[in-house]
C-alpha cells in the first residue's frame, strides 16, 4: 500500500505508513496536516486560558473534556484554515494547567515552543507505530498514543498530580498536554511531554533498560541504524563494570526510581524502561543526534535549576562548542564516568508508562513462560517488574 492506501507501500508500523517517495502518514492522514492541525488546536485551547483566572485545582477538573469545531472557513471562535475540517478535544485543560506551571511553564513558553515554528518529525517511530514530533526549542515531545491508553491516563491524573507535588524531582514522563484530534472517521490522541534527549549534544550511545534478560539484545536491524536502541544484554556487555556516580548522585538517583517504582506499582503499571542516553565528554563523537545544534531554534536560556553545573568529577569539555550546546540545552545530564574513566553526561527518564498488567499483560506471561524462564521475560507481575527493575539498575547500570 502506498502512503494514499494504493498497492506499493515501503513500509508499515501500526497506523503509521511510509511511502516509496517517503511521504509519511498515520491512519491516512498526512503527518505534515496532523502537525499544522495540533498546533491550531494547542494555540486556540490553551490561549482561552487568559480568559480564566487561576484557582485552586479542583477533583471534578481531571475529568473534563472540552471540544472545539475547526471548519475550514472558520467557526465560532476559530480561525479559518486550509485544511480539512477536524475536531479538537482538550482534556482536563485546568488540570495539565497546573502540571504546566509547576514545572515553571507559562503559557506564552508553551505556546511559543509549539506553535511559532515547525515541528520536527523524529524518524524512529515506537514499536507500536507512533509518531513523534519535537519542538524546535527541543523543550517538548509530541507523540501519539493509543486510545486505552489515553483512557489510562486520564485515569491516573489524579495520582499523578499528588505525585508531581511529593516528588518535584521525578523521572516519571511529565504530560503538559492530552488532546484528540478527529478529521473525519478518524481520531489521533497524543500527549505533549518534556523531551529527554538534547538534539543538539553528542550522544554516543542510548539503552532501553527493562531489567530483563529473555530476548533483551538489540536486533542486527536495529544495530544497523544511525541511532539504534540498545537494550540490557547489549548494555551488559558495553559496560561489564557499569556506569559509576558520585556517592550523592548515586544515593539521590536510587531514591527517586525506589519513589517512582512505588507509584507505578500502585497503579499496576508494568513493562515501563529506563531511557538512558549516554554523551561522552571526553570521546564526543556523535551517534545518536539527529540534528546540527545550528538547526535548533534558539529559545529562552534554561533556568539555574535546568543548568548543567560542572562537578569536580565532570570538568567541562576541552571543545569549546560541545561545552556551549551542553549549557544551551534545556536538558540537563547527569555527571558520571565510564569504567575506562572517560567523563560523561547522562540523560535519562522513565518511559512507556502507560501499560497496566490486565488480562492480555497476564496472557501473554503465561504464554512466555511455557518456552522460557517466567522471571526472566519483560511481562511479569508488576510488584516483581519493580523488584528486578530497581536491582538491575543497581547491581548492574549504576554504581556508586
Amino acid at each position: 500500500m502506498t502512503a494514499n492506501g494504493a498497492p506499493g507501500s515501503s513500509h508499515k508500523r501500526g497506523h503509521r505508513r511510509v511511502s516509496r517517495d517517503g511521504n509519511v502518514t498515520f491512519k491516512r492522514r498526512s503527518t505534515s496536516e496532523i502537525m499544522t492541525a495540533i498546533q491550531l488546536g494547542i494555540e486556540y485551547t490553551v490561549s482561552r486560558e487568559n480568559h480564566t483566572p487561576m484557582r485552586d485545582l479542583l477533583t471534578h477538573d481531571f475529568c473534563v473534556v472540552e471540544s472545539f469545531d475547526f471548519p475550514s472557513d472558520g467557526g465560532r471562535g476559530t480561525p479559518a484554515h486550509k485544511l480539512s475540517s477536524f475536531a479538537f478535544k482538550c482534556y482536563a485543560p485546568a488540570a495539565f494547567r497546573h502540571f504546566r506551571r509547576f514545572y515553571g511553564i507559562n503559557m506564552a513558553q508553551f505556546l511559543h515552543s509549539i506553535c511559532a515554528s515547525s515541528l520536527l518529525e523524529l524518524p524512529n517511530a515506537g514499536a507500536s507505530g507512533s509518531i513523534f514530533f519535537r519542538t524546535a526549542d527541543d523543550c517538548f515531545i509530541i507523540k501519539t498514543v493509543q486510545s486505552g491508553e489515553a483512557k489510562y491516563l486520564r485515569r491516573l491524573l489524579q495520582q499523578y498530580y499528588i505525585t508531581l507535588t511529593q516528588n518535584p524531582g521525578t523521572l516519571l514522563p511529565k504530560f503538559y498536554g492530552l488532546y484528540c484530534y478527529k478529521c473525519g472517521s478518524k481520531r489521533i490522541r497524543f500527549a505533549v511531554m518534556n523531551n529527554l534527549l538534547p538534539s543538539s549534544v553528542p550522544i554516543c550511545e542510548k539503552f532501553d533498560l527493562k531489567g530483563s534478560t529473555y530476548k533483551r539484545r538489540a536486533s542486527p536491524e536495529e544495530k544497523a541504524k544511525a541511532c539504534p536502541t540498545l537494550k540490557d544484554l547489549d548494555f551488559r556487555e558495553i559496560h561489564p563494570s557499569g556506569l559509576l556516580l558520585e556517592a550523592e548522585a548515586y544515593d539521590q538517583l536510587v531514591d527517586t526510581l525506589a519513589r517512582d517504582c512505588l507509584v507505578l506499582r500502585s497503579f499496576s503499571i508494568m513493562d515501563y524502561s529506563l531511557l538512558v542516553a549516554v554523551c561522552n565528554l571526553d570521546s564526543p563523537d556523535a551517534v545518536c543526534g539527529d540534528a546540527e545544534p545550528d538547526a535548533i531554534a534558539p529559545h529562552p536560556p534554561p533556568t539555574e535549576q535546568q543548568r548543567w553545573h560542572p562537578a569536580s568529577a565532570t570538568a567541562p569539555p576541552a571543545d569549546p562548542e560541545l561545552e556551549s550546546a551542553i549549557k544551551r540545552s534545556p536538558i540537563s545530564g547527569l555527571p558520571a564516568r565510564n569504567e575506562r574513566g572517560d567523563r560523561l553526561l547522562l540523560y535519562v527518564g522513565i518511559v512507556d508508562i502507560l501499560q497496566d498488567y490486565r488480562l492480555a499483560k497476564r496472557m501473554e506471561h503465561t504464554m512466555w513462560s511455557l518456552v522460557t524462564d517466567a522471571e526472566s521475560v519483560s511481562v511479569v507481575h508488576p510488584d516483581f517488574y519493580s523488584t528486578r527493575y530497581q536491582s538491575f539498575l543497581r547491581e548492574f547500570v549504576f554504581k556508586r
